[in-house]
């Protein structure tokens, strides 16, 4: 694969065999990255489990510290008196049929998480085959199914991440921008991977984390050392 001279540049800080400190490897982090646009930083956690099983399905979502440094975009399905409610905390779209509609027929997809009240599951039951696969289909273990959708929709807002194996068994998870620094960033990691090491399944066995890189949009990964979350 073609790497440019900047990315270049910046893998030679970086000594692939070496597990950084955290702090450490945030730093070699932002002072490679390189671009013109405030990259972002994502944690990338592979775990001992098998996600083919059902009891060892690591999903959940946590509230970073920091938030994202991005703006989500909210759709709420809900009726009644929690239309309001969603609106007042920051959802950019609320409804019911008429939005389920819109997405299957103009094939519109304009927001970035789906939170719906429990009663309207069977109406968002019917975007499965859509929303599934770009990994969209609220859930009671993300946060997103919830009868309480004005603190859901407002913990989103605030920065809140749903982290989930891929079929790797890796988790891929945004951590905030390369302009929050290191000390933001770390906030938000730490508080990332204490949230996965608290959800690990009780059949998992051996070494839970295998290993734990932090990388920019545009930048080599570093590998870190994950020692200090008792793993």
């Amino acid at each position: 694969m073609f790497r440019g001279k900047k990315y270049q540049q910046s893998a030679k800080l970086i000594d692939r065999s070496v597990q950084y400190d955290p702090t450490e490897a945030l730093d070699l982090v932002v002072k490679g990255a390189s671009a013109k646009f405030d990259e972002t930083v994502e944690l990338h956690i592979k775990l001992g489990v098998d996600s083919r099983h059902a009891d060892q399905q690591v999903r959940g979502a946590v509230v970073l510290p920091n938030g994202t440094g991005r703006t989500m975009r909210v759709l709420v399905f809900t009726k009644d008196a929690k239309v309001e409610e969603a609106k007042a905390a920051g959802a950019d779209y609320v409804g019911g049929m008429e939005l389920v509609e819109k997405i299957t027929k103009e094939n519109w997809f304009e927001f970035d998480v789906v939170v719906a009240s429990p009663d309207m599951m069977g109406v968002v039951g019917r975007l499965g085959k859509v929303l599934g696969p770009k990994g969209l289909m609220p859930s009671p273990k993300a946060g997103t199914v919830t009868p309480n959708v004005g603190a859901a929709v407002k913990e989103i807002k605030a920065g809140k991440v749903e982290y989930r194996l891929d079929k790797t068994n890796i988790i891929h998870c945004p951590i905030g921008k390369v302009s929050f620094g290191v000390e933001k960033l770390q906030e938000n990691m730490d508080t990332l991977v204490r949230a996965v090491v608290k959800a690990k399944p009780a059949a998992a066995k051996g070494q839970y984390i295998r290993s734990c890189t932090v990388v920019s949009t545009m930048g080599p990964g570093v590998k870190v050392s994950t020692v200090k979350y008792g793993n």
